[in-house]
């Protein structure tokens, strides 16, 4: 495993539907969105995990958690920190959960402003919500606040 500061880290927006998945080096900090994985129930298909992890092989998984407003935990929370159990117990790597609120209406802004026509279902951002919650996470990694979405 790599030094802290210089990990590769697989970032991933939990979903029911798809998961968005972004890819990212912590010595530049910078994230780059993947296609998003199918999802059944928020139940992805392992094989299609098992590839990306084997294809980029992290040192550390990150996983948005969506908190509510009032910082409480959602049933949507605590099915985000059991897949990040799951990546954990699948793949022995660490994970760390960080708070993604707002990161999915950030994301839909952002593709909006590059001429996004509105059909999330076909044109997902899923995976630009991944890169936005690594970034976020590069950021208080490096003690900066992390960037406020929406």
């Amino acid at each position: 495993m790599a030094a802290a500061g210089q990990r590769l880290v697989l970032a991933f927006d939990f979903g029911t539907r798809r998961i968005g998945a972004a890819v990212g080096n912590e010595l530049i900090r910078r994230a780059t969105a993947l296609d998003p994985l199918p999802a059944r129930d928020g139940i992805p298909d392992w094989n299609v995990v098992t590839r990306l992890v084997e294809e980029w092989q992290p040192d550390l998984f990150v996983v948005g958690l969506p908190l509510n407003m009032d910082d409480s935990e959602s049933d949507m929370s605590r099915r985000a920190r059991k897949f990040g159990k799951r990546l954990y117990g699948r793949y022995g790597k660490p994970c760390e959960m960080v708070d993604e609120r707002g990161s999915t209406r950030e994301a839909k802004t952002i593709a909006r402003d590059f001429g996004h026509r509105g059909n999330y279902r076909e044109e997902s951002v899923d995976g630009l919500a991944a890169q936005l919650i690594l970034e976020s996470w590069f950021a208080r990694d490096e003690g900066l606040p992390a960037r406020p979405f929406g």
